[in-house]
């Protein structure tokens, strides 16, 4: 009988060593594979550390291969040829506007130890590694940035790009409309742009977009060209014709052109047209004129009368732009107007308030009636400012009352003083005219404007207190600085020329003379001028200080002193021609 533990079936016995050699021969394989692998890894380490050590085969920085060269002889390429392109100027874009930026200023170098770094570092991709051996391959250089001086030109690169924004605008002058373009307000992000720089920096030069707050004019650039060429323009093309039944007038275009106005509407671009100028232009001597007539102040038996104003038919002024400005929108450029029952501009009424009533000032000075000629442009020049009247506010242009000063326009050739020598000119002894001018307006306590004395003293004249004239550079001029009007009478009699003012009396003027002092004597000069006037000279040069003070009547109103200072040179000895 069997035990639980035996087994029926004889057991065979074990081949120890048999089994110790099987085992050793079907290890073997799996030896010889590791020691392969081992050894391709190995190999292949190291190609790949052969490989990490040059630079790759096509490799490019800004354009200049360094392909297969090691360490040493990219660097020195680099050296050589990039690093000279990294001190370019860079290139930046501000709103679309072009700048740069000085590389060396801003703190902006190449590195070239850790470019070259870069490219020979160790690699064991083997994709990277296929690149570098067969591939185009293009360097990303390694840049120093200096933060604080990149800081520094970006603020000055702000000082230039930024700007307020500038609407357009079309002006219009001398029958002609000129546009001028909008500019957008630019604000330059210094903070972004000192990022943006360091980090888009590159030696190819490509531009870089600068970060900046852009504010957009109301009208832009292109509505208003398309306005200016389709409005603009077509606005003075030619005349407007204004018809008012049977009558009619022309307005030019340089007459439109000094009424027009631009200045956007709405957010849209707009041209207005002042009505009372084109009225002032339309009613010139034309058949629109007014029949209404203004009141006139004249000089009758000796003192000022009004002449009394009347009522008439007037082109309607209110709207006349809106209607002009419709009709340069058609073909036959046409505008109906009326014409309506008016007074007239100046009125009787407005006449009387101007005060014009009594003499405030009478001032005369000798003068040499045996010089015919000078006589005969003294008068002429005492009858141009006869009757003229200056309202408050307004000036007194001695230039614009008697010009032009030509022979066409009655005057004469007389003598004057020109550079400190006698000499002659057309309108010569209109001096005299100023000087009178000149003291009224003083006397008168009337803003000096302008004048300018003699550069030599005429005894005729009170010193400090006279005025010279010369067409186109030397004017005299007051401003009538009370609430009444003036009216000038001028006249010369057999020894004098004569000035009053017609007015109502309002400034209390007194002044002041420092008397002659500093005194120079005359010497003898040379005048080589074709017309030189030979003079004995004698009497001396000398500074003089006038004071005036003014204190209205009523004493309601007091001026502070003014003082005006002038020195004349002497009357030297004049030798016609050249120094021996």
């Amino acid at each position: 009988m069997q035990t639980p533990d035996q087994d029926s079936t004889p057991t065979t016995p074990t081949n120890s060593s048999q089994d110790k050699k099987k085992s050793k021969s079907k290890a073997k394989p799996w030896i010889i594979g590791g020691s392969c692998a081992v050894a391709v890894v190995a190999a292949y380490f190291g190609a790949a550390a052969f490989i990490s050590s040059q630079v790759p085969a096509n490799a490019s920085i800004a354009g200049v291969n360094i392909g297969s060269m090691n360490s040493d002889e990219a660097r020195a390429e680099i050296e050589r040829v990039v690093s000279p392109l990294a001190q370019e100027p860079i290139k930046v874009k501000v709103n679309g506007k072009d700048y740069t930026v000085d590389p060396a200023k801003a703190g902006l170098s190449l590195n070239t130890d850790d470019t070259v770094k870069d490219l020979t570092s160790y690699e064991v991709n083997p994709v990277k590694l296929y690149e570098r051996l067969t591939g185009d391959y293009e360097v990303t250089p390694e840049l120093n940035v200096d933060k604080e001086k990149l800081s520094s030109q970006v603020e000055a690169l702000a000082k230039k790009a930024n700007a307020d924004v500038t609407e357009g605008k079309i002006e219009f002058a001398d029958g002609m409309a000129k546009l001028s373009t909008p500019v957008d307000g630019v604000a330059l992000d210094t903070e972004g742009a000192v990022e943006k720089i360091s980090e888009d920096w590159s030696i190819d030069g490509s531009p870089i977009d600068l970060p900046a707050q852009v504010v957009k004019p109301e009208i832009s650039a292109d509505t208003l060209q398309k306005f200016y060429d389709d409005q603009a323009k077509k606005l003075l093309k030619s005349d407007v014709t204004l018809v008012s039944g049977d009558k009619k007038a022309n307005l030019s275009a340089a007459s439109i052109a000094a009424a027009a106005t631009y200045a956007p509407k709405d957010g849209a671009p707009a041209i207005t047209l002042d009505d009372k100028k084109l009225y002032k232009a339309a009613t010139k001597n034309s058949e629109l004129s007014s029949t209404a007539k203004d009141a006139k102040i004249v000089l009758k038996n000796g003192k000022p009368s009004i002449q009394d104003s009347t009522n008439g038919l007037s082109l309607e002024t209110e709207g006349l732009g809106a209607k002009v400005l419709a009709a340069t929108a058609t073909d036959n450029r046409t505008a109906e107007v009326k014409m309506t029952e008016t007074e007239a501009d100046f009125t009787t009424a407005e006449a009387k308030k101007l005060g014009i009533k009594e003499p405030i000032v009478d001032f005369s000075t000798p003068y040499p009636a045996s010089d015919t000629v000078r006589t005969k442009n003294l008068k002429a020049g005492a009858a141009r400012v006869t009757g003229v009247i200056v309202k408050p506010g307004e000036r007194f242009s001695l230039l614009n009352t008697l010009g032009p000063i030509t022979t066409a326009n009655g005057y004469y050739s007389s003598g004057v003083v020109e550079n400190g020598f006698s000499s002659e000119a057309v309108g010569g002894g209109l001096s005299q005219i100023s000087t009178m001018m000149y003291n009224v307006g003083f006397l008168a306590g009337y803003d000096d404007i302008t004048h300018q004395p003699h550069s030599r003293w005429f005894d005729r004249y009170p010193a400090g207190r006279e005025a010279t004239l010369w067409e186109g550079q030397i004017d005299m001029i007051w401003e009538n600085n009370t609430p009444y009007g003036v009216m000038v009478q001028a006249w010369v009699s057999d020894d004098a020329v004569h000035t009053r003012l017609w007015s109502t009396k309002y400034w209390d003027v007194s002044q002041k003379s420092s008397g002659k002092y500093n005194q120079t004597d005359p010497e003898t000069k040379y005048n080589e001028a074709e017309k030189c006037v030979a003079e004995s000279g004698g009497q001396k040069g000398f500074t003089i200080d006038i004071t005036r003070y003014r204190e209205t009547f009523d004493g309601s109103k007091k001026l502070p002193a003014e003082t005006k200072s002038w020195t004349y040179s002497p009357w030297n000895k004049i030798v016609c021609g050249k120094k021996p």
